[in-house]
């Protein structure tokens, strides 16, 4: 059996040891992704309330600054060990990085919210937006995750992952950034748009990774697999949407 994704959760090198009796469905995927997605938004609001309430109290600094970098950095070792690891029972370690990006997604949005009032309302409703057109467009089959659309948008995501990395080592030793990657002008616009549309793109392939999943049967805790590889799209979608809009708002100014 010979299930594709993009996503490198979901590639067939990380998951083919996975086994089990029970089949997955698709509507087990997409129960396990509201679960998820609703852990992660149960824990941004707890950050953000807790941000904003140290920030009243004039000491919102250090919470947001531990909040977003305790967050970013739990949440990516919890990635990498599912990835590596594999583990057949996922659920404890996937609610856990629900709860670590909720996290520093709450953090995020406080901090990006004190710059331009308005911008996480408009960044959350932009990713339902695009939530709802990618679905639509896979389901008309306007666009389908074929074997090499996979192979090509699983390079891109390869290729920005690492360009962030490098950005995070790099400002975090020598305080170097790499250029355009976080500036405001029309070229840094232009970066951040393209990595948008990226990360859009990659739930065409998460949708496929499912139905494929389900009519192939694969087995039953591929469900939750699933459900991760789109809740780590939602959530890339929803920080480039946040960037995006500030860099807009940042070159008005």
């Amino acid at each position: 059996m010979e299930i594709r994704s993009s996503n490198p959760v979901l590639n067939n090198n990380f998951w083919s040891n996975l086994a089990g009796t029970e089949r997955m469905t698709v509507e087990g995927s997409m129960q396990k992704t509201g679960y998820l997605l609703g852990v992660t938004v149960l824990s941004a609001l707890v950050s953000a309330v807790l941000c904003l309430n140290a920030i009243n109290n004039g000491d919102g600094g250090l919470l947001v600054g531990l909040l977003w970098m305790g967050g970013m950095v739990g949440g990516l070792v919890i990635a990498l060990l599912l990835m590596f690891i594999r583990p057949n029972n996922p659920a404890t370690l996937m609610t856990m990085y629900a709860l670590f990006e909720g996290a520093f997604i709450g953090a995020f949005s406080v901090y990006f919210e004190s710059m331009y009032e308005g911008i996480v309302f408009q960044a959350a409703f932009g990713t339902v937006g695009i939530t709802a057109t990618m679905y639509a467009m896979y389901a008309s089959r306007v666009i389908r995750p074929t074997p090499m659309f996979n192979k090509v948008l699983g390079g891109l995501v390869f290729s920005i992952m690492f360009l962030y990395l490098t950005s995070f080592i790099l400002s975090w030793v020598s305080g170097f950034s790499v250029p355009f990657l976080h500036t405001t002008g029309p070229i840094g616009i232009g970066v951040t748009l393209f990595i948008l549309v990226v990360a859009s793109l990659t739930l065409i392939s998460d949708f496929g990774f499912i139905e494929s999943g389900s009519r192939s049967g694969a087995p039953k805790n591929m469900e939750w697999y699933a459900a991760f590889g789109i809740l780590m799209s939602l959530i890339w979608i929803y920080i480039e949407m946040v960037r995006l809009l500030w860099k807009l708002n940042a070159y008005r100014d």
